[in-house]
Parts: structure tokens; C-alpha cells; sequence
């Protein structure tokens, strides 16, 4: 598959190691080493897909030009609409154009995470009463020195949209989930450098995501009826690790065996076989960005009276 890789910052230049020489062209206005300035710039013959590695802001035309064009769209996350009838729009528009418009969250593909998930397909801790997620990394500064990242409503957006991805990753189908905000705060940015996230029912979930943890920090703990699930790290930091309790009835210390998965980090190779096989059946996860919009939209960007 021939593709062009738009935007060529850290998730761009990731992107292309990832595809190899799958690359034709990459696009991008202020990168010296880009080989066009333009996507118009490069001849529509030329490839098959193109890899959107750009700000928010000119994503949405973009997409649509290249999905009307007949090619497959791998976006970075999160795909943020202003209004929902876009994401229907867009489905409608790959259906017609017969091309995969999907929505990139590398972090399904990290080894622990796919293991856990098959433990939770294999039953090995019943029923999950409590999802508890953390994301946290020390980028308050970066991100206050970054004019386009701290705005909006700042890691909410950027970590929280992935521990939205990992729920339904994990759990199934989210659509019929709500959250209420437990807590929103600016420490050191403009926009909300830490935030908590609450959606009650069975099983609860809590998300917790944040730019002042000055280590950097990752954490699913889940907790069933049979035993719990308790990962941390990841491996693009260097390690990570996957524990796993067994209850012991009606009461007592678990026994427990953990797993450790090492760097380098794996997900972005597998994140790109993966669109590849999306391409082949033309597929889209856009009613899962219309779910995550209507959660982020759910987020005021000024705090609560």
C-alpha cells in the first residue's frame, strides 16, 4: 500500500518508520526534509492512503477531500468534530468512496493491554465491578509553551481520549456510557492539566488523567468478581507489567502472577498492519469518535460555578 504520511512532527516521523517504504510522499509546510508542501502537490495517482498527523485544525477538510478522492485515511487521535452529524457525514462518505477512515489509539496494541483484554475474553476475573484508569505524564510545561496544545479543554482531550478508546477496548461497547466530571483543574496551564472523569453503573469506571505527574505514570486496575487485573506502564518508557490476582473465598491474600512486556514499543508497526487489514474491507470505528466526541464535548472549558 503507496502512502503519504501529512505532518511531519513526532507522531508524523513515528508514522513513517512505522509504514517504511510503504511511503511515497510526505507533506508538510513548515518541515524542511518534507518532500511536498502541499497534499495538492502530490499527484492522486500517486497513492493509495494518507496518514493525517496534523493539528485539529484543518483535519476535517482534509478528510474529506481524500475520502471523496477514493483513498484511506489512518487520523491521529482524537478526531474532533463541531457538531455530531459530521461523524455520519464522514461514514457516509467512506461508504460511498469504498475506503477505511480510522481514527489512530496506538495503545490498544501495547502486549499487556492485548493480553489483558484476551483475559477478560477468556472470563478469568467474572463480572467487572470497578475500571479504574490513569494516564499521567510531566508535560505541564511543554504543553503551556505549546500555543495549539494548551487550549480547549487540554489533557482532557489529548490523554483522556485514549482512556476512552481502552474502555471500549476492554469492555465493549461504550455508547450508552455517560460521565460527570469528579474534578477539573488548572495547576500550572490554561487549559485543565488534570482532571477526573466518573461514569457510574456496573462496571464503574473512573478515569483519571493528568500533565503533573513528573514521572510518568500508567495504570489500569480492574476489579471482578473473581479476581482483578492491575497494569502498569508502557512500553515506549520501557517495561511494562500485567498482574494478575485470583480471589480467594470468602476471604484472604490473593495468589497472584505477573507478566513483563519490555520495550522498544511495538504499537506503532502493529497499529499500521492493522489499517492495512481495515483497508482491505473498507472499515471505519467512526461511531466510536462520535461517542468519545459526545463524552469530551461533555467537558466544560471553563470549570463549574
Amino acid at each position: 500500500m503507496r502512502c503519504v504520511v501529512v505532518g511531519l512532527g513526532i507522531q508524523g516521523r513515528k508514522r513513517v518508520a512505522a509504514c517504511g517504504a510503504d511511503v511515497v510522499a510526505t507533506v508538510d509546510p513548515a518541515v524542511s526534509d518534507a518532500s511536498h508542501r502541499r497534499i495538492d502537490d502530490v499527484p492522486p495517482a500517486d497513492f493509495d492512503a494518507a496518514l493525517l498527523c496534523t493539528g485539529d485544525g484543518p483535519k476535517l477538510d482534509l478528510l474529506r477531500r481524500l475520502i471523496s478522492g477514493g483513498k484511506h485515511v489512518l487520523v491521529e487521535k482524537p478526531l474532533l468534530a463541531p457538531e455530531a452529524g459530521v461523524y455520519a457525514e464522514l461514514r457516509d462518505l467512506t461508504r460511498r468512496s469504498r475506503v477505511a477512515c480510522y481514527t489512530a489509539y496506538n495503545h490498544r496494541f501495547e502486549p499487556t493491554i492485548e493480553r489483558m483484554k484476551a483475559l477478560l475474553d477468556q472470563n478469568a476475573i467474572g463480572a467487572v465491578y470497578l475500571a479504574k484508569l490513569h494516564y499521567g505524564n510531566g508535560t505541564a510545561r511543554d504543553s503551556r509553551n505549546s500555543p495549539w496544545r494548551d487550549r480547549g479543554i487540554g489533557v482532557v482531550s489529548d490523554l483522556g481520549s485514549h482512556l476512552l478508546d481502552l474502555t471500549v477496548f476492554l469492555l465493549g461497547d461504550q455508547r450508552h456510557r455517560t460521565y460527570d466530571v469528579r474534578c477539573l483543574n488548572r495547576f500550572e496551564n490554561r487549559a485543565y492539566d488534570h482532571a477526573i472523569l466518573i461514569s457510574r453503573g456496573t462496571p464503574m469506571v473512573e478515569l483519571e488523567m493528568s500533565l503533573i505527574c513528573w514521572r510518568n505514570t500508567f495504570v489500569i486496575d480492574l476489579f471482578g468478581e473473581l479476581g482483578s487485573l492491575h497494569l502498569h506502564g508502557l512500553c515506549k518508557w520501557g517495561f511494562s507489567t500485567l498482574t494478575i490476582r485470583k480471589r480467594v473465598l470468602p476471604s484472604g491474600r490473593p495468589s497472584e502472577e505477573t507478566e513483563r512486556a519490555e520495550g522498544p514499543d511495538p504499537t506503532w508497526a502493529k497499529e499500521y498492519r492493522y489499517f492495512q487489514e481495515l483497508c482491505r474491507t473498507a472499515g471505519t470505528r467512526l461511531d466510536q469518535d462520535a461517542w468519545i466526541h459526545s463524552v469530551l464535548s461533555g467537558v466544560p472549558e471553563r470549570e463549574p460555578a
